[in-house]
């Protein structure tokens, strides 16, 4: 695969989904130390009391998938 940017822009949304997906699952297997900014836990914080408050509103992993690829 052609790793360039104009490439990857080029590519349909939901393959460019994925492969953020595939990027953000390498780094959470890094070793390598992760600097995370208050700000970014703060809204991990508010995600998760939301989630807390209502867990009806969470969607798998396949649901998502689907939405994307249906386009919602």
């Amino acid at each position: 695969m052609d790793p360039s940017l104009e490439h990857i822009q080029q590519l349909p949304i939901a393959e460019r989904l994925r492969l953020v997906e595939e990027i953000w699952d390498g780094i959470g297997k890094s070793d390598e130390p992760l600097i995370v900014r208050e700000w970014h836990k703060d809204e991990v914080r508010r995600r998760g009391a939301e989630l807390d408050a209502d867990p009806s509103i969470a969607i798998t992993r396949d649901e998502l998938w689907k939405r994307v690829d249906d386009g919602r």
